[in-house]
């Protein structure tokens, strides 16, 4: 497909090649998407650790805090991709890499600030509300259960939303202009494989600075996540550049007319409902996850390196899964991928059945003993990993496929909306499923402590309220699996 009045201005062809056949646009917006996702995964793989131990929040006030946090970065790049086709590419990301440094600076400076007044105190024991990390440190929070101030994050959550929105769709803009039709699969394979490079980076830094610093370490890796944010502002600065004047100036009523448009398009708002049920699954990654293993198999556990093991598989396997479906269809690709999914929620679901056994793992030269909650849930985000590879670069592919002249930038932002609702629907079911089925261990009873703290020591079993935990995983084996039936039925009916 031929477009001759692209995002931001741009003219039909893209720019010369500069490296592997892809211009030097292609490359800068790239490499700032990396140091993008290595800022939010960094943060996003601990946020509701960060709400809950930080700031004071419950298992559902932590989940719905972090849907809303995460749907609202999905659904604006609806608004901020047309106002992108306005304003220019190279401003919109200026615009949104100052956001996000502001934003992540903002959480860091707001815990350091309530410790400073009090209302957050490290080090200092308190029967009654502590809590011991990984390290054996004590942690102690004073008022923030019932006190106003864990509310003032809102307004930097609104700010990260608003910056991290345009990223949506400028980069996949920029993507979709400097390819042609004979480069742009292996563009947008390329591309994923840059934003699991960013993923594996920002998630591989929480561990250590946990275990350097407990769970003060939440705060300080915004400081790192400031940093990237601050150095992509800056090459955007120096080396992305306009290549051509602005033409699109769009009112809003025009926007609302475009974005009515898109929405019209019955067959795509149906897709985007159906991967919806994939995206569900795919965000358990962070909405339940983390907690889940804490509690299931103890505080020497690491959720961020468990969790790299998805942007691993996708960087080892999406450019093999791409080539070897290069001739079949989006859709039939990623009807591949979601079949893949209900295996993927089986897995981590069968890790609470072996009842806390050990497994010996037997590798050339070592071997040792392994949690089989944390086994089973590699094995199960393995195979969400692989998943991925069939169904994202060709979603992204399909949509851009999609847009009439002009439109890229509403279309590749719109084309996110499926993250809004399962953001929405998957985070908030994980509050609820985790209060019920593995409940922060500070509302059992001191019997039901002691029972748990055994048990993590192999010396008995867990206590009762965590004996169905694995219903969770259920749940979502069962959303998957719909979704798959129901992509089956929509490449019937649209013959695509």
């Amino acid at each position: 497909m031929t477009n001759n009045n692209l995002p931001g201005g741009a003219s039909a062809q893209p720019s010369p090649p500069w490296f592997m056949g892809y211009s030097k646009p292609f490359w800068v917006a790239n490499i700032v998407e990396l140091l993008e996702r290595a800022a939010w995964y960094g943060v996003f793989v601990s946020i509701t650790l960060y709400l809950s131990r930080i700031l004071g929040y419950t298992d559902v006030e932590a989940a719905t805090i972090s849907g809303i946090f995460s749907a609202g970065l999905y659904l604006l790049p609806t608004f901020s991709g047309a106002y992108a086709d306005r304003i220019g590419f190279r401003n919109a990301l200026m615009l949104a890499f100052g956001l996000l440094t502001i934003g992540y600076a903002s959480m860091w400076v707001l815990p350091t600030l309530l410790q400073s007044a009090g209302l957050v105190q490290y080090g200092v024991p308190a029967p009654d509300s502590e809590i011991v990390d990984s390290v054996g440190k004590i942690v102690v929070f004073n008022g923030l259960d019932t006190g106003w101030q864990k509310w003032i994050f809102i307004p930097v959550m609104l700010v990260i939303m608003v910056g991290g929105s345009f990223i949506k769709s400028v980069i996949t803009g920029t993507v979709a202009k400097e390819t042609t039709e004979a480069t742009r699969a292996k563009g947008y394979s390329l591309f994923y494989a840059m934003v699991n490079v960013g993923a594996f980076s920002g998630k591989t830094l929480v561990k250590p600075l946990r275990h350097s610093l407990g769970d003060e370490g939440f705060i300080v890796l915004n400081i790192f996540a400031a940093g990237m944010t601050l150095l992509a502002l800056i090459l955007v600065f120096f080396f992305y550049k306009n290549r051509d004047k602005i033409e699109s100036t769009k009112s809003l009523s025009q926007t609302w007319a475009s974005l009515k448009a898109v929405l019209s398009r019955g067959r795509l708002v149906v897709l985007i409902l159906i991967i919806t049920g994939f995206w569900m699954v795919q965000h358990q990654l962070y909405a339940s996850m983390p907690k889940y293993v804490l509690r299931m198999a103890g505080e020497g556990t690491s959720p961020s390196w468990i969790a790299n093991v998805n942007p691993a598989t996708v960087i080892i396997f999406v450019s093999l899964v791409t080539r070897m479906l290069a001739r079949r269809t989006a859709l039939f690709s990623m009807t591949l991928g979601m079949f893949i999914m209900p295996v993927s929620a089986l897995a981590m679901a069968a890790g609470n059945m072996f009842h806390g056994e050990l497994f010996t793992i037997n590798l050339i030269f070592t071997s040792f003993k392994a949690h089989p909650i944390v086994v089973m849930m590699i094995v199960g985000i393995i195979f969400q990993g692989l998943a991925e590879c069939f169904i994202s670069p060709r979603f992204l592919e399909y949509f851009s496929l999609q847009a009439p002249k002009g439109e890229e930038g509403l279309y590749l932002g719109f084309s996110h909306l499926h993250s809004f609702i399962s953001s929405l629907l998957g985070f908030v079911t994980s509050g609820f499923l985790l209060e019920k089925f593995v409940p922060d261990p500070r509302t059992l009873s001191a019997a039901e402590q002691t029972a748990r703290h055994l048990a993590l020591q192999g010396q008995g079993p867990m206590p009762e309220a965590y004996a169905h935990a694995h219903y969770l995983w259920f749940v979502f084996v069962g959303i998957a699996m719909v979704s798959a039936i129901s992509l089956i039925i929509y490449g019937r009916v649209v013959k695509d």
